[in-house]
């Protein structure tokens, strides 16, 4: 455990970073933000900036300098600067996770190899491969790039509709090594946020309904309507997979619930998720607060809510609603601290209690 006073290193200075280092300070803790735009959002809350490149050598040597441990809040850390920092200050979650979570081919080979079900799936490296992977799924799937893209980004649908061709499809992405992933037939689509300390104690938050526009996160709902099983098939996925992982931290897990009662696994992000921001205003323990207790040493908190709720990005024009918003009885806002409105762009969130307990 590190004392209160000490300092947590974050890669990465967005949205996630700063609630990271609002929850570290409740907790007593100091925070040190290693990122390259300065005054970023995480900036903006936390003790210190270095700003400077993610791999940036006298940076990282900085960062373990003044950090007692050093977490992260995007998988897209590199990879060597993670396994560098670890060498000197332990690193949560572990250096591991951010392989296995960069590369969807990877990550689908990792989930299935702990006994979790996903989509099929295919290699691709080439205008070939896709036609094959496409001949295999009936001419369906989803194209996506193996390494980057979020939001929807770097990602070609295949409906099997007349016209649809490899090659136009490969072009799209960046004919780039790729993965096609089959189409399924799901009637929504859900999430769970869980944590596990290094002494292997796991904590499970609520299932929440998820609701995408655009590729990009709209709403986050809790509780959501599926069935004791499936809500205990997803708990045991996390389960599964934060053992694997030998994991310290949050991290956040989607799946798909098909019409026929599967349960399959999409994808993880091993960091505090969108999907749940939700934890903020209905749980006694956040998403965030729970990771710092993690990589901080502490015991893990209550995950338990003691409220239903919706939470809603405020996306691009949405944060011009905040004077509605704020009129609501029962909406806890929280904005990020970005200068500028762009279409697509998280500019906050609000989580709308809509029950008590």
């Amino acid at each position: 455990m590190i004392a209160a006073g000490s300092t947590i290193g974050i890669i990465g200075g967005g949205q996630l970073g700063r609630m990271l280092a609002m929850a570290a300070a409740r907790l007593g803790y100091r925070t040190v933000i290693l990122e390259p735009q300065a005054d970023c959002p995480a900036a903006q809350v936390a003790t210190e900036q270095i700003v400077a490149a993610y791999d940036n050598p006298e940076a990282l040597e900085r960062l373990a300098e003044i950090s007692d441990v050093i977490t992260y809040e995007f998988e897209n850390v590199p990879v060597d600067a993670a396994e560098t920092l670890n060498e000197t200050k332990p690193v949560f979650p572990p250096p591991e996770a951010l392989k296995v979570s960069q590369d969807r081919v990877t990550e689908k080979r990792f989930l299935n190899n702990a006994g979790i079900q996903t989509a099929q799936w295919r290699i691709v490296e080439n205008e070939g491969d896709l036609e094959a992977a496409l001949l295999a799924f009936e001419g369906k799937g989803i194209l996506k790039t193996r390494r980057f893209g979020y939001d929807g980004k770097g990602q070609v649908k295949f409906s099997g509709a007349k016209g649809e061709n490899a090659k136009a499809g490969f072009a799209a992405v960046g004919s780039v090594p790729s993965i096609l992933e089959g189409l399924v037939d799901f009637t929504r689509e859900i999430s769970v946020i869980a944590a596990r300390d290094e002494a292997g104690d796991i904590r499970i938050y609520d299932i929440a309904e998820n609701v995408h526009k655009d590729g990009i996160l709209a709403t986050s709902t809790v509780p959501v309507s599926v069935s004791s099983t499936i809500a205990g098939l997803a708990a045991d996925s996390a389960r599964k997979l934060l053992e694997a992982l030998n994991y310290v931290g949050v991290l956040g897990m989607e799946f798909f619930v098909l019409a026929n009662g599967t349960l399959l696994a999409n994808e993880f992000a091993p960091r505090v998720h969108n999907s749940g921001h939700w934890t903020e205003a209905a749980c006694a323990v956040s998403q965030f607060e729970q990771h710092i207790r993690a990589v901080a040493g502490l015991p893990l908190g209550d995950a338990r809510r003691h409220s239903d709720c919706v939470m809603e990005n405020l996306i691009g024009d949405d944060v011009e609603k905040l004077p509605a918003i704020l009129a609501e009885s029962g909406a806890v806002v929280h904005l990020y601290g970005k200068a500028e409105a762009r279409p697509g762009r998280k500019m906050g969130h609000v989580t709308r209690i809509t029950k008590r307990l």
